[in-house]
């Protein structure tokens, strides 16, 4: 996966190991990009003080159209919905100028100490709305 200049896109060329026989990229792989994708922009977010750990607890790809082995997809990252608890964010996967899928993923915050929901951060918040699609 090469990285762009920005931190919310990627480029990768489909390799082989993730095909099947019929040279369709695997469902999975699409969320495993995704995710990677995820990383890198959540990595830019601003420093906080008591920050709530977060997991997923919503992950859906809406499929297109299948990309296929050694095709070049574009992966970007946007935030879909800023809830009080949560963080949905949405990753669109496209190849030229045609949409091949989409990712959805929502993340809860949760307190470090019993999991409890938690409320997002103000500048967690602040930076969030940035991004919002």
């Amino acid at each position: 996966m090469s990285q762009s200049k920005r931190l919310d896109v990627a480029e990768i060329r489909v390799p082989f190991r993730d095909v099947d026989m019929t040279g369709q990229m695997f469902l999975a792989s699409y969320i495993s990009y995704a995710e990677s994708v995820l990383a890198s922009f959540w990595s830019s977010r601003p420093d906080v003080d008591d920050e709530p750990v977060y997991s997923p607890s919503k992950v859906s790809c809406m499929l297109h159209r299948p990309l296929h082995y050694d095709e070049l997809a574009t992966f970007t990252a946007t935030v879909d919905k800023i809830g009080m608890h949560s963080i949905g964010l949405l990753v669109a996967i496209d190849t030229g100028e045609e949409r091949a899928a989409e990712v959805e993923i929502i993340w809860q915050a949760r307190t470090r100490e019993d999991q409890s929901p938690a409320s997002l951060p103000e500048e967690t918040r602040d930076w969030l709305y940035r991004f919002l699609d």
